[in-house]
């Protein structure tokens, strides 16, 4: 990694600002925290700045949806998990914030505002440019150093996540450190033979990644599972049924299949396709080979036959990599290749999960001791994934380098 770490600075004394990624479901009617998974994978960070001032940045949602609101609820939440005083101030870098920064000893905790209220934290910004927002400016002027720990927003350039790094000494965090210690473990020193599982409906990510992973070598082998598969299955001229058919068409992905087909051409011996699979016909399960199903009937799950087949695989890898579900496993009726693919991965040597919705199955089935790493970050881990180097990463390195390693 060429950027610092905690280990790398002395923060004793000093105010530390420090970016978390605290984006939780929330209750709009009662506004509780439904999931306070993301906090607690903060806490080691926070706790380990326990000789500084901590001023803590993080946003909740995004302008117009149900769900932006006020960093109250948070700093309760984190109370409680940290077992201490949490001043929450409703304000980003007015004159409140900068009253209750000024006036923090070393050991507090001061949450600001939804950072996502100030208007400037929502454009998409170089972090040069960034680092020129009123935003970045006046929050800067608050502190000595700035740790960078939130991954989940890791593939923004917003200027919190760039912007601030650009202006000031930065650190990665130590739950950041993990994330691209673990994740950049994939590409180097994963025991073989590599397996990349890769599902769910975000196709154009899961075909970016299976393109990446195959062309440098780093997977021997990759499962396409969930839509993801219904669009390798159109790329071999499959009839999967009008339904499915529809559902790729209305998520924007007709042109990803031209790009499986170019996937399948160069590396056919390494793409596992399931062979059988489960449709909902008449309200019920149903399974079929893939070449057999019904016109009318949508593909909700893998079949059972392949459900097998994809288990012996995933128990003869070393190391897996799974992203996305194999079908609608919210259903109990489908959630068969979800599962039992899940808890065939936990055995392997090394094992990842690229967080979102995979991540939440894993831990409802009690299989999260058993995995290696469960990312945080959904969209910045695929990205990462597909091999471009993320905006927060660049930035870090790129502060690493101006502001220098001196303590």
């Amino acid at each position: 990694m060429n950027f610092g770490t905690l280990a790398d600075i002395e923060t004793r004394g000093k105010t530390v600002l420090v970016r978390v990624d605290f984006n939780s479901p929330i209750d709009p009617s009662s506004n509780t925290i439904l999931d306070d998974k993301r906090f607690r994978e903060h806490i080691p960070t926070l706790q380990a700045l326990e000789d500084s001032r901590v001023v803590v940045l993080a946003h909740q949602s995004r302008p117009g949806k149900k769900d932006f609101t006020t960093l109250a609820a948070h700093a309760e939440k984190l109370e409680r998990l940290m077992n201490m005083p949490v001043t929450y101030v409703d304000d980003i870098f007015g004159t409140c914030a900068k009253h209750a920064v000024r006036d923090a000893h070393p050991g507090d905790i001061v949450l600001l505002e939804n950072v996502r209220f100030s208007a400037e934290e929502n454009l998409t910004l170089k972090p040069e440019d960034g680092a020129k927002t009123h935003l970045v400016k006046k929050l800067a002027s608050m502190a000595d150093l700035f740790v960078y720990d939130a991954f989940g927003t890791a593939h923004r350039s917003q200027p919190t996540i760039t912007g601030l790094s650009y202006s000031m000494k930065t650190v990665a965090g130590l739950l950041m450190e993990k994330e691209v210690s673990m994740l950049s473990k994939v590409f180097t020193s994963a025991p073989k033979p590599v397996t990349f599982v890769l599902g769910g409906t975000k196709v154009d990510d899961s075909i970016a990644v299976a393109g990446n992973v195959l062309a440098n070598k780093t997977a021997d082998k990759v499962a396409i599972i969930g839509v993801v598969a219904n669009v390798f299955y159109l790329a071999k001229g499959i009839d999967i049924g009008e339904p499915s058919r529809n559902l790729i068409h209305m998520l924007g992905y007709d042109d990803e299949v031209a790009k499986a087909k170019s996937i399948l051409d160069s590396y056919p011996d390494k793409v596992l396709l399931p062979e059988y699979v489960a449709v909902k016909e008449h309200d019920e399960r149903k399974e079929y080979p893939i070449t057999r199903v019904p016109k009318d009937c949508p593909i909700l799950d893998m079949g059972t036959e392949s459900i097998v087949q994809f288990s012996k695989a995933l128990r003869n890898s070393g190391s897996i990599v799974f992203n996305g579900p194999a079908g609608v496993f919210e259903d109990v009726n489908y959630a068969p290749g979800t599962f039992e693919l899940l808890r065939a991965a936990a055995n392997a040597d090394f094992s990842v999960c690229g967080g979102g919705h995979t991540a939440a199955v894993i831990e409802q089935l009690g299989l999260e001791p058993q995995y290696s790493h469960l990312s945080t970050g959904g969209g910045a881990c695929i990205e990462f994934l597909t091999g471009k180097k993320l905006p927060a990463i660049a930035a870090l390195e790129e502060s690493w380098t101006k502001f220098g390693g001196a303590k």
